[in-house]
């Protein structure tokens, strides 16, 4: 049976996901036109050119920092702000677009995404930050849980 676009996009969001060199979490993203285009993909992982936490360790893991707390305590930058910052870089805008993100996703990228004008996100795993959310229903996103590409 055919996959509805929603399911063959986030299978594509677990496909990036695998280039993650997260020692606690892989995340992919992938942002989509309204006309189902790829936009631009992003994993959670190191900045470009600094080493990545699977060769320096993971500071958050040694200093037992729980997931969601203390984001700032992390050479990575989430998979969904990789996607904003490089289309921002290339001159690529996100205006209404979809991203969907194996996670949901925190606070610090909801704001770039709602920046960005990102208009729906669909996301599959749970983090622990219900004012992600908030903020998503007070910029108008939708904001659509799936699980294993099925709406929940």
């Amino acid at each position: 049976m055919r996959k509805s676009w929603d399911e063959y996009f986030m299978d594509i969001a677990h496909a990036v996901s695998t280039r993650s060199t997260c020692l606690r979490r892989c995340v992919g993203a992938v942002a989509v036109s309204p006309d189902n285009r790829i936009i631009g993909t992003g994993y959670n992982g190191a900045l470009a050119g600094t080493p990545h936490c699977d060769v320096t360790g993971c500071l958050r893991q040694e200093l037992k920092i729980p997931s969601g707390e203390r984001q700032e305590i992390c050479r990575a930058q989430h998979a969904e702000a990789n996607v904003c910052n490089i289309a921002a870089k290339y001159g690529i805008s996100l205006k209404g677009t979809t991203m969907y993100v194996t996670a949901q996703p925190c606070v610090t990228c909801m704001k770039a995404m709602v920046t960005s004008g990102i208009e729906r996100i669909v996301y599959e795993g749970d983090y622990p930050d219900d004012f992600a959310r908030q903020i998503a229903a007070e910029a108008g996103v939708e904001l659509k849980k799936v699980t294993s590409g099925h709406e929940e």
